[in-house]
């Protein structure tokens, strides 16, 4: 009676075929999870940025309180480990009344991301800058960026 069963041969030769593939297959998938965390972080500050816009029709003339983010807005992904840290930032000469950011978390995925913080300003401004630095990145960098083709 034979037995049934394979070769040394032919195991190696599935686990090289294994081991190109997962070559292939593990690039593209950091690839696509940074891109998600991208958008993610961009609509985050649109989801901010309707949150401001309406506060700030709802205040009072005389209240010129600044405007907290809400539990949820505060971060990205809004539920779960944060990847982004959102914030309001003080309004200054040229963000037209506020500016709102989301920062990659420090100990996080995106910490060296290429992209760094995303910031969109009451006028509709939006731009990247490293984390720490306050000097935008170059503006086709930050629209594909923001358009998730960086």
């Amino acid at each position: 009676m034979k037995e049934k069963g394979f070769s040394l041969l032919e195991l190696m030769i599935a686990l090289a075929v294994a081991a190109i593939i997962a070559s292939f297959a593990v690039p593209a998938y950091r690839t696509h999870v940074v891109k998600a965390h991208r958008v993610e972080a961009a609509s985050a500050l649109m989801r901010a940025v309707q949150f401001v816009e309406t506060a700030r029709l709802a205040q009072t003339s005389e209240s010129g309180d600044a405007i907290a983010l809400s539990a949820g807005l505060d971060q990205a992904p809004s539920n779960g480990a944060p990847v982004y840290r959102v914030a309001v930032l003080p309004e200054s000469s040229t963000n037209g009344g506020y500016a709102i950011e989301a920062v990659p978390v420090a100990t996080g995925p995106m910490q060296d991301d290429g992209c760094g913080a995303f910031v969109i300003d009451a006028t509709g401004l939006r731009w990247n800058h490293a984390p720490g630095a306050t000097d935008p990145l170059d503006a086709a960098q930050s629209a594909r960026c923001w358009a998730g083709k960086e």
